[in-house]
């Protein structure tokens, strides 16, 4: 049996790229609590050469967007991509790095915060020596609720409502590309699949139609009112969407909104009447 590395999956990616390969791949699990270690990139080396893996996804990185300390961040998103890559390099060893839309900034050229050029520079070290990088856009489903403010706005919108809490959109109609876990998933597979064609490059991951906050509301029937104008947060994108002129040749998405809501509302509902019993 081949085996996979997957970095974070304590996360919301990596925990559902787990459940999905593991009954085919002997798994190995790196995750944040490494760098609790002030020996963690001797770690790190012993984890990459010990496991000897077929490939390594890498997934795990600090995914909030407004963190601010820039030591925190550029450990967990480069320093520690950067030793992946080196050993993958040296070892021969595919590499699918989880990337992020956040790197075309909000003038689709820069990134725009810390977040973004922390990704935006580990993307570049990981095509530069001829490896996989996904840009995923805005990641939506099952395993993401642990993830407080950083989790989509289906998810936290869905939570409020059934607290009875008032759920309020940002004003002048922001919108977004929509992916459904299951698709980012497939996307990671397809790209180990036919690494050997697709490498050096990246790529997007999203569904390729802009929806707006409002969509999302209506398909989930959930009354809605909006924030002031002065709630939205200086450097706020308002507009992503992927390019399919930049997805893996031959990969496509199987979710759009409807669908992928509809999954995720089966899934949510089905984990609730577990937790009941």
């Amino acid at each position: 049996m081949k085996k996979a590395i997957i970095t974070g999956t304590k996360g919301f990616i990596g925990k559902n790229l787990k459940k999905e390969i593991e009954n085919n791949f002997d798994v190995f699990e790196i995750n944040e609590d490494i760098f609790d270690e002030y020996n963690w990139e001797m770690l790190l080396h012993e984890h990459l050469y010990h496991n000897k893996p077929d490939v390594v996804f890498h997934v795990g990185a600090c995914s909030d967007t407004l963190e601010q300390n820039v030591n925190y961040m550029m450990t967990r998103n480069f320093e520690s991509t950067k030793i992946i890559v080196d050993f993958c390099k040296e070892e021969n060893v595919p590499l699918i790095y989880s990337s992020s839309a956040a790197s075309y900034g909000d003038n689709d050229s820069y990134p725009s915060n810390l977040y973004g050029w922390s990704k935006y520079v580990a993307e570049k070290y990981v095509i530069s020596n001829g490896m996989v990088a996904l840009r995923y856009f805005n990641v939506y489903g099952p395993g993401e609720e642990h993830k407080g403010k950083m989790a989509s706005v289906a998810y936290q919108m869905m939570e409020k409502y059934k607290k009875g809490q008032k759920v309020k959109l940002f004003p002048l109609d922001p919108k977004r590309d929509f992916v459904y876990i299951k698709d980012v998933i497939s996307a990671n597979l397809y790209a180990f699949n036919n690494y050997k064609t697709i490498k050096g490059s990246y790529y997007d991951v999203g569904f390729g139609e802009p929806r707006t906050f409002e969509d999302v509301m209506d398909i989930l029937e959930i009354k809605y009112s909006y924030h002031d104008y002065d709630m939205i947060p200086k450097g706020y994108q308002f507009y992503t969407c992927s390019n399919s002129n930049k997805w893996m040749k031959g990969w496509k998405p199987e979710y759009n909104l409807e669908k992928g809501l509809t999954d995720y509302i089966i899934s949510l509902n089905h984990q609730a009447n577990l937790r009941s019993t």
